[in-house]
This record gives structure tokens, sequence and C-alpha cells, in this order.
């Protein structure tokens, strides 16, 4: 597996060059475009990684699985009463359906509109659904030591604008409750925990074992939640390039802004990959492309 590893890194290596690291988050813009990682961790622990994999990076969308798991552990399938479960065809920052006559809610937990929704039905006041969140994700990773990134997180903060915009139409109709600072203040935070590829992977490992961290009979999360997670990362979890992902790659996964793609094979593997430089749908485009081909030489499709 490190062979096969350290091969596709150095394969795949040269379409950092091709793509742009995210700059509308003025803190994202330090880190590497050359950077790319990989680590896989299988279902009895094994831990493979090629490349960059020890960069620390944010989880910016990728939290927005964490933050639906631990909405649907509050709230159980009212959470679909306010955010659904259809792919998007629609960038993952815009408003625009939202304001249409026919647009009741947003697509899906996975673009900002429906996160920011997911965030605010996790239960606490003030910094209590962020450090729940936090919690629960130290618990998944079987890591105490993570935290999120002060200067990520202020920077997110202060050129916000479009996610204040989206959140406070989501309160025009109806889809959001509470104070509307007080849960973008939480949604920044949780978009700025740091991580690693270990981590995602071990993210990754807790999910392909049906809610059970990575050593442990312990079942932290209903399997349903789980499958419903899985299912929507499946779906919607590559913005508006999912269905393309999909037919490529073949197994649920989630994107993030800062590079990071965490990835799952059911029953088999977790995967955290890295790679800054984004494609134009603010995926990791070297990143995808090391998980297209990691995808066709070990048969990891869910469809295959």
């Amino acid at each position: 597996m490190k062979e096969l590893l350290d091969r596709l890194i150095e394969k795949n290596k040269p379409l950092t060059d091709k793509g742009q690291v995210a700059s509308y988050i003025p803190a994202l813009k330090k880190a590497n475009p050359k950077d790319l990682g990989i680590c896989i961790l299988d279902i009895e622990g094994n831990l493979y990684c090629a490349g960059d994999y020890d960069r620390k990076f944010t989880m910016q969308s990728i939290s927005k699985v964490m933050a639906l798991i631990l909405a649907l552990m509050d709230n159980g399938e009212r959470v679909f009463e306010r955010v659904g479960m259809k792919p998007a065809d629609y960038a993952f920052n815009s408003l625009y359906k939202l304001d249409l006559p026919h647009g009741d809610k947003p697509a899906n937990p996975m673009i900002n509109a429906g996160a920011i929704v997911t965030t605010s039905l996790i239960k606490g006041e003030g910094e209590e659904k962020f450090d729940r969140l936090l919690k629960l994700l130290r618990e998944i990773s079987s890591n105490q030591h993570i935290k999120y990134n002060e200067e990520v997180y202020l920077s997110e903060k202060a050129t916000a604008d479009k996610n204040r915009a989206i959140a406070y139409l989501l309160k025009n109709k109806g889809l959001l409750e509470g104070d509307v600072e007080e849960i973008l203040n939480a949604y920044f935070k949780q978009c700025s925990i740091e991580v690693d590829c270990i981590d995602l992977a071990r993210i990754g490992i807790f999910l392909a074992s049906k809610g059970r961290p990575l050593g442990s009979d312990e079942k932290l999360v209903d399997e349903e939640i789980i499958n419903t997670s899985l299912a929507i990362m499946t779906s919607c979890g590559m913005y508006d390039y999912s269905g393309e992902y999909l037919a490529q790659v073949g197994i649920p996964a989630k994107s993030g802004v800062a590079g990071g793609v965490l990835a799952v094979v059911p029953n088999r593997f977790g995967i955290g990959v890295y790679a800054p430089a984004l494609d134009q749908y603010g995926n990791s485009l070297a990143g995808l492309e090391l998980l297209k081909d990691l995808s066709k030489e070990l048969k990891l499709s869910i469809f295959s």
C-alpha cells in the first residue's frame, strides 16, 4: 500500500500547479499550493501515509458532516424539515435560489446555506454549540488535541458578508431560530477546526465502521445517522461536481476549500487527502485526481 501511495503522489504532484489556493478567506492564502498528501486507515487499524500528509489545515466544509451528525443526534429527521437532501446545481456559497418564490429551503447540508441551518439546530447557547461539536470530533478522531485555528476563524469572520447575507435570508424565511451572529460564530469556528490527513482518516474509519471509533466497541452514533450522512456525502459532498465525482470515484467524500478531502469506503477504509490548490468548483484538484487513481487501482467504488 505504501508503495502504491508513493507512486500515486508522484504521478499527481504536477497537478498542484494547475489549481488555485482559496483567497476569499485571506488566511487560507498562506497554504503551499504544491502540497499533496494522503493517509489511509483500514478497518484493522493499519495506517499508510505518503506525501505531505502531516501538514495542518482547517476543515472548512468537511466540518459540515460533523455538524449534520450532531444535528441529527439532537433532532432526528426533523432536521430535514429545514434543509433538503438533494444535490445542488449551483455554487456552494450561492444564495440566489433561496430568494426565489419557490425556494423553500437549502438543497442539502453540504452547501453553506444548508450547513448554517444544521449548525443552528445543534443544541446549546453561546459557545455550547461549538464546544459540543469539537468534543464529538475529538471522540470520533481519538485526538483530544484537535482545536480551532484562531487566525483562520478571525479571517473568516471578518470576510463573511455573503454568509451573513445567507444567514439573514434564512432567518427571514423562518428557517433559522436564535441569534444569527451567535449561530454564525459557531459556524465560523467549526470551519476553522485544524486537522491533518491522519485525523481525516480516523474520522473516515469512524464513518466506515458505522459509528465506532477505531479500536472501540462503543457505538458513539446511531448507525442510521451514519448511513444518512454517508448518503448525503455521496450525492452532495463535492458541491456541483458531485455527479461527475460519483461516476469517476464512487465513494462517499466531502471536500473543503482549505484543500482537505475526507473519503470513506464503508467497512474498509477511512481516507484523508490534502492538496490546497483548488479547481473551479472549490474542490482539491490534485486531491480528487489522486482519489480517482486510488479508486481504480483498489476497485473502491461502491458500484464495483
